[in-house]
């Protein structure tokens, strides 16, 4: 949709090739169904929360900034306000109605909305677009901007046709990983635990013994594993290493503000006001109650245990675990349940100033399906922006683009 704005604004006659029965179903749900924009983060910012080829969009995103978006949307009648972490909402906090303004600029364009439309291929000759096969017929068009989204969420459309089509014009499609989708677990002690909510923790991914990355903030225990947004920022190394072979493990401290001696202390000072309890009854200032029977095993101490019969080694261990509470992580939910999808058409590929092919004029990427991936908190969507602007204002120079 603003790739078709854009281009249509530019002067080019579009056409916007809808497969669904209507257009921004994935665009409804971003958020949480209130739609993160984008992110006020600078450049230079924005990149660093791109680690899929953030580097690969310095010129599209200096060209059309967060403060662009804002302006655009603003400009459609969407008042937008600020939140924690740079990330810019709607103040209606609905993203239908980002849907719908979408839509009155695109019909005050003249752009041609077609739904229920699926396009079949790219129309080449001589490495130049010259058309498209729709529905089992061909139609005529001078460029086409290829932004079918990613294979996350299918239900929403994104069912991974850009990369069949790519892949067959010629184009190198990079492995498909999902990012941002919650981890599964050996252990099936989550079960036990599952919708309980930490916060203020620091998760540290392991791979093959090596820390690889680190988030303090909110994750949540479920019935397969862990979710949450620590969890998520951390599942595309956490994808990765897990696709190279690697054992993955994800370890939780639940008492990051502490050093081991200061929680030591603190946990003998517990003991000491708890002195004839039993250790189940004599934690529960410590971790929230669902696991305390799970900690407690875990550091190999009796739940029924006095606490004046505790040994300092087994209060040792009770620290330890308390500070390293550790998850062994057997996959990652399927691509289809991430929020974005990591690999797709390769950015070696891709000018990165134009979004034109470099294999075919005339054709034009934007949004999940190239290779580009962020982290939650309005990049994605900000990349995706930017890329159908750019391909949008080059796709125009030509007489006619068909937008897909």
């Amino acid at each position: 949709m603003m790739a078709a704005i854009r281009a249509a604004e530019c002067g080019a006659q579009v056409v916007l090739l809808e497969k669904m029965s209507r257009v921004g179903k994935k665009l409804s749900i971003t958020g949480k169904g209130r739609c993160n924009l984008t992110n006020i983060a600078d450049v230079p910012d924005m990149i660093e929360n791109i680690p899929g080829n953030g580097k690969f969009l310095t010129s599209v995103l200096t060209a059309f900034t967060s403060v662009d978006t804002i302006n655009f949307f603003e400009g459609l009648g969407i008042a937008t306000k600020l939140e924690r972490g740079g990330r810019v909402f709607p103040t209606s906090d609905d993203a239908s109605q980002v849907v719908e303004a979408l839509m009155r600029r695109m019909k005050e364009l003249g752009v041609e909305l077609r739904t229920n439309t699926r396009l079949s291929d790219v129309l080449v000759n001589n490495k130049r677009v010259v058309g498209v096969e729709i529905n089992n017929r061909s139609e005529r068009c001078d460029a086409v901007i290829l932004s079918t989204g990613g294979a996350s969420y299918p239900a929403t459309g994104s069912t991974g046709d850009g990369y069949t089509i790519a892949k067959r014009l010629g184009h190198t499609i990079v492995k498909l990983l999902p990012s941002l989708v919650p981890l599964e677990t050996e252990e099936d002690f989550v079960r036990d635990v599952q919708g309980l909510s930490l916060k203020n923790v620091r998760a540290t991914l392991i791979s093959d013994g090596e820390p690889i990355g680190e988030e303090f903030g909110e994750m949540l225990f479920t019935h397969f594993g862990v979710s949450g947004p620590i969890v998520l920022t951390l599942s595309r190394k956490a994808a990765f290493a897990l696709e190279e072979g690697k054992f993955v493990e994800l370890s939780i401290n639940l008492k990051p503000a502490l050093s081991a001696e200061q929680l030591d202390a603190r946990v003998l000072r517990d003991f000491e006001k708890y002195i004839n309890k039993t250790a189940k009854n004599a934690v529960t200032e410590l971790m929230p109650s669902k696991l305390i029977p799970i900690v407690l095993d875990l550091a190999f101490i009796d739940e029924e245990k006095k606490i004046n019969s505790v040994t300092a080694a087994e209060r040792t261990r009770l620290v330890e675990t308390l500070q390293d509470f550790r998850l062994t992580i057997s996959k990652t939910r399927p691509i289809s349940e991430a929020i974005v999808t990591s690999g797709g058409v390769s950015t070696k590929e891709i000018n990165p100033t134009t979004m034109q092919s470099k294999i075919i004029d005339g054709l034009y990427f934007a949004g999940e399906v190239v290779d580009v991936d962020g982290f939650t908190g309005g990049y994605n969507l900000q990349a995706a922006f930017a890329m159908a602007v750019a391909a949008a204002e080059h796709a125009a120079h030509r007489s006619e683009a068909f937008i897909v």
